[in-house]
């Protein structure tokens, strides 16, 4: 049994680093690019999946064409939204968002999503994925990703350190619903 390799890679540096930009279509700085393409290379993979937000999918784009496959872009992979909070700085919220820190699904931005719909739509985005792929995304999808696959829960998922063009590579065994404990 050799399972099948997800590989999921962070979009590079953005110019309005540090701000909440959740569904904001900003674009990636061109150094945000080649950090990404240097990441993916010699990655053996039969997919390659981004978000459909610039920031993931010009990365996608490149790295698609490194590998000679077809990009697919796959909204389900976009970062949380944040609503209200779209584009500001966290420190400029003050003590509003303390409790979304500490309980994004008790306390999800206004307007915005909580944990469980960005759980969901990436637990519909796995269950799709039946190759070895790449997927390009953001860090709020990562940890999605790694809560629902590893059995961690929101607080766990943050002990990852997710810098831009962070890669994880996760080898998957069994028929995907098994191991990810995800339900069809």
């Amino acid at each position: 049994m050799t399972g099948r390799v997800l590989h999921l890679l962070r979009h590079g540096a953005v110019e309005q680093a540090g701000r909440l930009i959740g569904h904001s279509d900003v674009a990636p700085t061109p150094e945000g690019l080649a950090a990404c393409r240097t990441k993916a290379r010699g990655l053996q993979v039969g997919q390659v999946i981004a978000s459909d937000l610039s920031r993931a999918r010009l990365a996608g784009e490149q790295i698609a064409q490194d590998l000679g496959l077809d990009l697919r872009l796959d909204p389900r992979w976009r970062e949380l939204n944040f609503g209200a909070w779209e584009g500001r700085d966290p420190a400029e919220l003050g003590a509003q968002i303390q409790p979304f820190w500490d309980d994004p699904q008790a306390n999800p931005p206004p307007g915005g999503e909580s944990w469980s719909d960005v759980q969901g739509r990436v637990a519909q985005a796995l269950r799709s994925i039946d190759a070895d792929a790449l997927v390009i995304t953001h860090a709020g999808p990562m940890r999605a990703a790694l809560a629902l696959l590893l059995g961690l829960t929101y607080r766990q998922s943050w002990a990852f350190h997710l810098p831009y063009a962070a890669l994880i590579s996760l080898r998957l065994w069994g028929d995907g619903a098994q191991v990810t404990g995800l339900q069809p």
